[in-house]
């Protein structure tokens, strides 16, 4: 059992016996979180193990040249070649080339490295789930930025971590100001979570007006720099959905317990709710490597200024601003709450079809409201997944594979 107790892999407490990170692998290095995971663990001064990464290997080998990890991953036997030609005419002589190994067996030795004692969880989608699922066996540290794990398998995840004794830290924005907010209160005394969310860029359209916006105005996000596919979920609010689900397994909150509000100015990062009617939020400039940070150096806060002192008097800093959701206009938190209650594989339907979907999106081949009704049809014709209890990750990942096929095809949903 975990030494918090019980399957609370989260800390839940400031003396939680959480070990120090010295070590770290990271899943997902050449993405948004990968790079300012680097730029934390460089300012912090980790050692960087094994990086895992998909085919933009002319960034992953700059990655290389300065961390030296002994350990990396890439996509498939393509990408691996092309990494060795990069790292050739970019090293210097004498430069040890690391172990470079493929696929998802190569991922999943960069998560189970024993060398590192933290693992950041920052591949994209359902392709992230495998590592986590072997970190959480391997009894690391799990920096967790990859969302879809927890909305997919949070259950087998907090399961293999209870039993190996590894710690889920989160690094999404919103769970780490939860979390944060939560650390000094009693446990229990949290009566209600207030996600926030920016919006995204087509926050107060309408349905009609959000079916004609193009793949790069969805691509502009206000507040946030992140890859294309999260920033595709940030504008349909289906960001928001998966983190409504994933802070059910993080703090064991029912998701009738936990609230969305829209907060354009993405300054307060979420709100916790105690029992005695107190309110506590976290606020901070909209800047990932806090929360990363957070994570990586719990139980201390680092006391490394690499940020300048926020200014609440001037700019956005002085005016913030809530609103309801828009659920007509953007349905994706109705359909994860749906999905969550049928239970089974229902969220994993909702992640692959949304998947495919974003995928169809950003390849200009449907509008973004077909986005949700695709999704909705996918929900009703694989309903009978949700009499799949306790699935292998082999089931989960058919299951997946064959969802995304039938969304992929132009003829599914046709006539809706």
């Amino acid at each position: 059992m975990n030494q918090n107790g019980g399957a609370r892999v989260v800390p839940t407490r400031l003396d939680a016996p959480v070990p120090p990170t010295q070590s770290i692998t990271i899943l997902g290095s050449t993405g948004s979180i990968g790079c300012q995971s680097l730029e934390v663990a460089r300012q912090e001064g980790y050692r960087v193990v094994a990086l895992a990464a998909g085919r933009n290997v002319s960034l992953l080998a700059r990655q290389i040249v300065e961390f030296k990890p002994s350990y990396v991953s890439v996509i498939d036997e393509s990408a691996k070649q092309a990494l060795i030609a990069h790292l050739a005419a970019d090293t210097p002589d004498g430069f040890t080339n690391p172990c470079i190994v493929t696929g998802r067996k190569g991922a999943l030795s960069v998560a189970t490295h024993p060398e590192a004692d933290t693992v950041v969880a920052a591949i994209t989608g359902f392709a992230g789930l495998e590592p986590v699922l072997g970190a959480a066996s391997a009894g690391k540290k799990i920096a967790l930025a990859n969302k879809e794990s927890l909305v997919v398998a949070g259950d087998e995840v907090k399961r293999l971590a209870s039993l190996s004794g590894a710690w889920i830290l989160p690094v999404d924005s919103e769970h780490s100001a939860i979390w944060q907010c939560s650390l000094a209160s009693p446990e229990g005394s949290v009566s209600r979570i207030v996600l926030t969310c920016s919006g995204g860029p087509f926050h107060g359209l309408s349905r009609n007006q959000l079916s004609g916006v193009t793949v790069a105005e969805a691509l502009a996000h206000p507040t946030w720099t992140m890859g294309d596919k999260i920033t595709i979920d940030s504008a349909t609010l289906m960001n928001k959905a998966f983190e409504v689900l994933e802070g059910c397994h993080l703090f064991d909150m029912e998701h009738r317990t936990i609230d969305v509000v829209v907060h354009p100015q993405s300054i307060v990062h979420s709100f916790v709710e105690f029992q005695d009617g107190a309110l506590m939020a976290q606020l901070g400039p909209p800047d990932m490597t806090i929360p990363i940070r957070f994570a990586l150096t719990f139980p201390k806060r680092s006391d490394k200024k690499t940020l300048k002192p926020y200014d609440l008097l001037s700019g956005e800093g002085t005016s913030w601003s809530f609103a309801p959701v828009r659920e007509d206009v953007f349905p994706s938190i109705r359909m994860a709450r749906e999905a969550y209650d049928r239970g089974g594989l229902m969220p994993l339907v909702l992640n692959a079809a949304n998947e495919a979907a974003v995928s169809r999106f950003l390849s200009k081949d449907i509008p973004l409201t077909r986005i949700f009704d695709l999704i909705r049809r996918a929900l009703g014709q694989f309903s009978h997944m949700a009499a799949i209890k306790a699935p292998s990750f082999d089931d989960m990942m058919s299951a997946h594979l064959r969802v995304m096929r039938h969304v992929m095809d132009d003829r599914f949903g046709a006539n809706i």
